[in-house]
């Protein structure tokens, strides 16, 4: 059986993507690359390794399930194999993925990368954002390498490394009588109308913070990302509560107040979340490192309304 690492690198983006149009434009070759691969291994093979859905993609078939898994395993094991022998000609290569919380990439990825991409040039840094879910599917299933995320989304089997805890807090108008206060109770915040950033798990624990304390908020509005949260609450709409702050907007020229709560609440630790008891290149290492280096310094305070 001959086959090429390139054509199993082909064939291991069209299953994941599911559309030869899109592992084309991820590989930045020719769609009729991406099918002469698969084409090739399914002859070899003697069975088809997906199934056509004409304007739905590609499915990949029972067999094709069992092929793709060994494919990944290999080019695993072949992106470890690349990165010990670069790092023994010097500094480390190659491409680092990277899946990330979408509502707080924005804000923890720029020093990051910032920083890795100034020790390690070589290295190429590839960034999928997604809800909680989303990105711990990336990582299941192969395609990042890391997450960065809360660790109440992470099953307890799931390697983690904690950089800081992020306490909720609450972000009201400015104008409100209750942003006057220095802090606020949950109490308080029910007599207002609550924007939900409605995302998996974020919605089930910002209303564990009332259910807890035996509070039941009136949920007026949901937004799937947060700087929409902070736009209705600049509109007077109502409040919302947060975990990450951003550090650009000042206050109270953002049309909002961002103020801590006094009751006792769960603060989730915020932190990189890895695939345990497998082989990793090294940059994977470094930059767990470099992340676990930042947060010693300090460099993620500014994240946090109330370290």
């Amino acid at each position: 059986m001959h086959f090429t690492l390139k054509q199993l690198r082909y064939v291991e983006a069209a299953g994941r993507t599911g559309s030869i149009a899109r592992a084309a434009d991820e590989m930045n070759i020719s769609q009729s690359s991406i099918t002469a691969a698969i084409d090739a291994l399914e002859t070899q093979l003697d069975f088809d390794l997906f199934m056509r859905m004409p304007a739905k993609g590609i499915h990949p078939t029972p067999q094709g399930h069992e092929v793709l898994a060994l494919i990944r395993r290999h080019l695993e094991e072949v992106r470890v194999l690349e990165s010990e022998l670069s790092a023994l000609a010097g500094d480390p290569v190659g491409t680092l993925r990277l899946a990330c919380y979408d509502t707080t990439a924005p804000y923890v990825l720029p020093p990051l990368l910032k920083e890795f991409a100034r020790r390690y040039a070589g290295v190429r840094i590839s960034v999928q954002e997604g809800n909680m879910d989303e990105i711990r599917q990336f990582l299941t299933e192969g395609s990042a390498d890391l997450a960065l995320t809360y660790r109440r989304a992470m099953p307890d089997s799931q390697g983690f490394v904690g950089l800081f805890r992020a306490r909720p807090y609450a972000l009201l108008p400015a104008e409100h009588a209750l942003a006057r206060r220095a802090s606020v109770s949950l109490k308080a915040l029910c007599q207002l109308p609550m924007i939900m950033l409605d995302l998996p798990h974020a919605r089930e624990y910002y209303l564990s913070l009332f259910s807890d304390a035996g509070l039941s908020p009136l949920v007026a509005h949901t937004t799937k990302t947060a700087p929409m949260a902070r736009a209705l609450v600049a509109g007077g709409f109502g409040f919302t509560i947060l975990n990450i702050r951003d550090p650009g907007n000042v206050e109270p020229v953002s049309g909002y107040a961002a103020r801590p709560i006094r009751d006792t609440v769960e603060a989730p630790f915020f932190g990189i979340a890895q695939q345990p008891g497998r082989r990793r290149p090294q940059i994977i290492d470094r930059f767990i490192a470099l992340a676990q280096e930042l947060a010693e310094q300090g460099r993620f305070r500014e994240l946090t309304l109330f370290p």
